[in-house]
């Protein structure tokens, strides 16, 4: 049987641009292109040219070699011509393949948006999509609110789509743009449009504003449309648009895509998926979403006992996917819930070796159990796991000892007369048998320690150079001013490794130093630095 070909589009360069407190660089969008170029993608929005500087300079350098390289504008102004719309020109004159316009197809936004005649909105549709033909370039055409405006008035909806069609679009893309429509809503609503417009011509561009935008775009398919349109890690405005990040897997992996449809992305780019979801967050300095579906660092993850001694029969018994299919791997959590499968086959998984009948498994297991009833959290700290597995079971060098550490936090007046406050810290160490002292100021209690104790480590300097603090968390665990805090830290080095420590107190500092000497020592470990 021929499968049919689905077409992903992928929109994080323009409509992921809006997600709050994300702003690409024009290198960026160059580095996000070339990801999505190299992964398969067939389509690549950039942005809209011609609206700022850096969309601009974007579409100056042709960035994709096997994907369409896509503008994003308006459709025609309406009461101009072609020739008398300078955004339309612009958009037309970009060096890219396609061209993608959105354009109303709700009424009520006719009316209230663009204050013109449902008419004239057509007019402009038609002669946009034969404006960009004329030029050489791919037409799409983005519906707008379409399914809002299906419910409102079908047959003006139904006309803006055989419009775009009937002038020649390669493309007619139906927007959930406000994100609120159900599968069972879109896959009825899909079925009629396939009537006026052929499911081979339609595309879905779907939100998450009810956590249904994968969803949507799967009852699309399921009802005719044969292209995609989505976003690296579901980004866009406001909860977001389809994570492609999801889409691509279940297309690939689930029998009732996998057997019916043929996608850009084969198996060897989807096993780059991890990796293309991750570089992305590092670009925007965001931590990685740990419970992602098949990308994060919990998909895989097996906290109880019986469910890891049963996965590590057989994977399928937890697993509806294999992790490194999209270059994920398995985790088995160490925790007051673990047995001694999660620990032996974590233990294997850091290449620790250890028998199962081996008694010191037993004191490590004991000894995990009685700190996390403290407060320990080592499934969020696997770091900090691995450094106390080492020691009790096998060795991990002392590369430093801490003698003393000392914090100040004093409210003043600065020279202008403005009201600071400074953080002071100072941290004494023996290193190698030489006594070392670092001072550092901070813009709070734990940024002074974290500069000061990673000043100067002597012999050591040179392998925490790349050391940087990430994230760091504090949860108050029994409540009060004299209360218990735990203090996750996450940490990261220049090669784009990330590691979690953690550290226990009622003094909130101390907490956060225990965490920050535990993330230098497994650098120092993992970086193989000589024992002293």
């Amino acid at each position: 049987m021929t499968k049919e070909r689905l077409y992903l589009f992928d929109t994080t360069l323009r409509d992921g641009a809006q997600t709050n407190g994300v702003d690409f660089s024009v290198e960026e969008k160059q580095i996000v292109a070339g990801l999505l170029d190299e992964l398969g993608i067939d389509y690549i929005e950039g942005g809209y040219p011609g609206a700022n500087p850096t969309d601009t300079a974007f579409f100056a350098n042709r960035p994709t070699t096997r994907a369409k390289f896509t503008a994003f504008g308006m459709t025609k102004r309406a009461g101009r011509s072609v020739s008398n719309d300078p955004g339309l020109r612009v958009l037309l004159d970009a060096d890219a393949d396609a061209v993608c316009y959105v354009a109303k197809s709700w009424d009520y936004h006719v009316k209230v948006a663009l204050g013109t005649t449902n008419e004239e909105n057509l007019v402009s549709i038609r002669e946009s999509v034969e404006a960009a033909l004329a030029a050489g370039r791919e037409p799409l055409v983005d519906c707008e609110h379409f399914f809002d405006g299906y419910k409102a008035n079908p047959e003006y909806a139904l006309d803006c789509a055989r419009v775009a069609y009937e002038a020649g679009a390669r493309w007619i893309v139906l927007c959930d743009t406000n994100g609120g429509t159900l599968p069972h809503e879109v896959e009825a609503i899909v079925h009629a449009v396939t009537h006026v417009v052929p499911g081979d011509h339609l595309g879905i561009h779907a939100h998450n504003d009810t956590e249904m935008a994968v969803a949507n775009s799967l009852a699309a398919v399921r009802a005719g449309v044969r292209q995609i349109q989505g976003s690296l890690n579901g980004l866009g405005e406001r909860c977001g648009n389809a994570n492609l990040v999801s889409l691509i897997p279940t297309l690939l992996l689930k029998k009732e895509f996998a057997n019916r449809y043929d996608i850009g992305v084969d198996e060897k780019g989807m096993a780059t998926l991890t990796h293309v979801s991750r570089t992305l967050d590092e670009l925007l300095n965001r931590a990685p979403n740990r419970h992602a579906p098949y990308v994060g660092a919990s998909a895989f993850a097996h906290k109880g006992g019986i469910h890891a001694s049963a996965v590590n029969k057989n994977p399928d018994t937890y697993e509806h996917v294999p992790p490194e299919a999209v270059g994920n791997r398995r985790r088995m959590l160490v925790s007051d819930q673990a047995g001694k499968s999660n620990l032996v086959a974590e233990l294997a998984r850091l290449g620790i070796s250890a028998e199962k009948d081996d008694p010191r498994l037993d004191s490590l297991l004991a000894l995990v159990k009685e700190r996390e009833a403290i407060g320990y959290a080592y499934e969020a700290a696997s770091a900090s796991f691995e450094l106390l597995a080492r020691r009790t079971l096998g060795a991990v060098p002392t590369y430093f000892n801490v003698d003393s550490f000392r914090v100040i936090v004093e409210r003043r007046h600065n020279a202008l007369g403005n009201l600071v406050t400074v953080s002071e810290a100072v941290v004494k160490l023996r290193v190698n048998g030489d006594k070392l002292m670092s001072v550092a100021e901070g813009n709070g209690p734990v940024n002074a320690l974290d500069i000061a104790l990673r000043k100067d480590l002597g012999i050591y300097q040179q392998f925490i150079s790349d050391l940087e603090l990430s994230d760091y968390k504090v949860r108050i665990l029994n409540g009060g001013t004299g209360a218990v805090t735990r203090v996750l830290i996450e940490s990261r080095d220049g090669e784009g490794n990330r590691w979690s420590t953690v550290g226990i107190s009622p003094n909130i500092v101390d907490a956060s130093f225990q965490a920050l000497a535990d993330s230098i020592n497994y650098k120092l470990l993992r970086s193989d630095a000589p024992a002293p």
